[in-house]
């Protein structure tokens, strides 16, 4: 019997409770505070899938050879007809990928495109729940949120997030 050896291809890694705190922080101070006044309402601060949404996702990935998910940082249309309570908001998507060599022996993730029909469509995923404006928040104290955040926004007060 032959045994082939399959390379791992994590990079990734778990992490604290401290760490998710510190970056959930980081960039409602950094980033979500102006893109919230930019759009003139609170930003979206999360995208939620079930699992079996992102199992269906992976197992389809697969189906076309992919090997890995790329996030895409997005934002709707201002006028975002399919829910307008999405309009301006960031959001996430998925896309499959595939690890190929690049130039010089280098890896690239390649997003993958299948065909359907005449036309050649990316294998991505979208419409999270969004949070906001869909928080599903609850006062139960055992149900706080991690990386609340405190914002001072100088003579216009501050926001707590």
């Amino acid at each position: 019997m032959i045994a082939i050896e399959k390379k791992s291809l994590s990079v990734g890694k778990y992490v604290s409770t401290q760490h998710v705190d510190k970056v959930i922080r980081n960039y409602k101070k950094e980033r979500w505070v102006h893109n919230s006044e930019r759009i003139g309402k609170e930003d979206s601060l999360s995208g939620w899938w079930s699992i079996e949404e992102i199992e269906n996702f992976l197992d389809n990935a697969k189906l076309y050879g992919g090997d890995g998910v790329k996030f895409y940082f997005g934002a709707y249309d201002n006028e975002f007809q399919e829910r307008p309570e999405y309009s301006g908001r960031q959001t996430l998507v998925m896309v499959a990928t595939k690890q190929k060599e690049g130039k010089y022996g280098t890896k690239v993730n390649k997003d993958i495109y299948i065909n359907e029909g005449n036309e050649n469509n990316i294998l991505a995923y979208n419409m999270a729940t969004l949070c906001p404006p869909s928080c599903g928040l609850s006062v139960d104290s055992d149900n706080i949120e991690i990386g609340v955040t405190i914002v001072d926004k100088g003579e216009e007060g501050i926001v707590i997030v």
